[in-house]
């Protein structure tokens, strides 16, 4: 069953004061989660009323890839620096679709 992952990162006042090169940062660390096998895509969203805070939207092919993409995240060859820009640790929600509604 596809899945949805959504990141949310609040980036820190000193990231946020250079938007474009904290997107980078972000946009960087998204080619290898768009490499990872079992992911079917990646949006970035910003808020329009506060643009320190940003979405990362994830579509994969189940739940197992996705945790798989997770623990590989928290070993050394996962190891991203999207921490250097977030004001605090990222808050990931994941989710299904809800089918005949």
């Amino acid at each position: 069953m596809t899945l949805v992952s959504l990141l949310e990162l609040t980036l820190s006042p000193e990231a946020a004061a250079d938007h474009d090169a904290s997107l980078a940062v972000v946009a960087q660390v998204l080619e290898a989660t768009r490499a990872f096998e079992g992911c079917l895509g990646c949006d970035v969203v910003v808020d329009v009323t506060d643009p320190a805070h940003v979405v990362v939207v994830e579509r994969w092919e189940s739940l197992e890839h996705d945790d798989a993409y997770r623990a590989w995240r928290r070993t050394p060859e996962g190891a991203s620096r999207l921490g250097e820009v977030l004001a605090q640790p990222p808050a990931l929600s994941r989710y299904t679709t809800a089918d005949g509604v």
